[in-house]
């Protein structure tokens, strides 16, 4: 398991395991009730606001159609010229606490198609997200932990805390 410590007002963190020799885990705690993190990850023009990766790159095209059998398409770019794309298909949604889809990057890094669970829990107040990517093997699953890519996500979600404060102070001043 490990544990990453994200700089800012609150102290966030995200924490990765890896449960199965296939899986990894990914938990996080926001500040915000869940129908509106809910909301983030499933609406666009939210998610082109927080979900980047590593710096430098950006989500340019974001589609969604949010119903079992439904299809995404997220494209992002570099500031390089660079493109990565990724297509996903819905397998079953309970708003505002569960999201199941299958995966797969254009360049095929992983290994074959992930199925990601995303679930949201409410506690206090808060949401919790707990995050779980089955691979194809123990080898793709190893091969992504070794992009980096839980620092992208750190990344990502120190934005979408920044999208969620900035939502909730809107909602606020509209009261």
């Amino acid at each position: 398991m490990s544990t990453t410590r994200l700089p800012g007002p609150t102290v966030a963190t995200l924490t990765v395991t890896t449960p199965s020799d296939r899986e990894v885990r990914i938990t996080r705690t926001f500040d915000a009730p869940r129908p509106m993190v809910f909301d983030c990850w499933t609406i666009p023009e939210l998610l082109k606001g927080w979900l980047h990766g590593p710096d430098g790159w950006r989500l340019e095209i974001c589609e969604i159609d949010l119903k079992v059998g439904g299809a995404a398409r997220y494209v992002w770019r570099h500031r390089d010229g660079q493109a990565m794309g990724m297509s996903a298909t819905y397998r079953e949604i309970v708003r505002p606490s569960l999201i199941v889809a299958t995966e797969l990057f254009d360049e095929d890094w992983t290994g074959g198609e992930t199925l990601g669970t995303v679930v949201f829990t409410e506690v206090n107040g808060k949401t919790l997200l707990t995050q779980t990517i089955l691979y194809a093997s123990q080898a793709a699953r190893d091969g992504a932990l070794g992009t980096g890519m839980t620092s992208g996500m750190a990344d990502s979600y120190a934005q979408l805390d920044a999208r969620l404060a900035s939502l909730q102070h809107g909602a606020k001043g509209a009261a």
